[in-house]
């Protein structure tokens, strides 16, 4: 299992060096969790367990309603990111939106119980702590600034910018709600685009 998590290891060392002692502790606790694609992973009333790492796939952060049309997507996460529906997991408390897959996903987790241990035994708990509520801001912060200060069309086209390899991922329908238009809205902004 060691190798199959160097790229976990990769990723934090970007930041900060981890002892060999510290990855053990943190990388024994992980537990790799397989999904196919549209698995809702976490429902509205279900307490967040986990914090995860994307070895593979695409998630999606959404708002369910009665009918589907009506779903307010306000999220994505994707490869080498962590994921988690993060209030309800500092929290402890239900969670007021759901994690679904858009493709076949592979995560690597580490349980709410097992992340406050390495916070107590381990230098590298409190970074990966840091990391991920760091990178759970960075997103909100980002999609609030954008809804205030950017047109749909340039909300759409940057995240395509960012990930262009989503739109063969992402049902235009998330698209469209994720940017805050109508799907035929978002029909007539891919038309001036093209």
């Amino acid at each position: 299992m060691a190798l199959e998590l160097q790229f976990i290891r990769d990723y934090i060392e970007e930041i900060a060096h981890i002892s060999d002692a510290d990855w053990e502790n943190f990388s024994a606790r992980l537990l790799k969790r397989v999904y196919k694609k549209k698995t809702v992973f976490l429902t509205i009333g279900e307490t967040e367990k986990y914090i995860s790492f994307v070895q593979q796939g695409v998630i999606r952060f959404y708002i369910p309603k009665e009918f589907k049309e009506q779903e307010v997507t306000f999220g994505f996460c994707f490869k080498n990111q962590f994921v988690s529906a993060y209030d309800s997991f500092l929290t402890q408390k239900p969670s007021l939106y759901e994690l679904e897959t858009l493709a076949d996903t592979i995560l690597y987790s580490i349980s709410y119980e097992d992340l406050q241990e390495v916070y107590k035994t381990t230098k590298i708990g409190n970074l990966i702590g840091r990391l991920t509520a760091e990178r759970l801001f960075y997103i909100k912060s980002k999609r609030e600034q954008s809804l205030l200060n950017e047109t749909p069309e340039q909300r759409y086209l940057n995240l395509f910018k960012e990930r262009p390899e989503l739109i063969h991922v992402i049902p235009l329908k998330y698209v469209s709600s994720y940017i805050g238009v109508t799907p035929q809205a978002l029909s007539r902004i891919r038309k001036r685009i093209t």
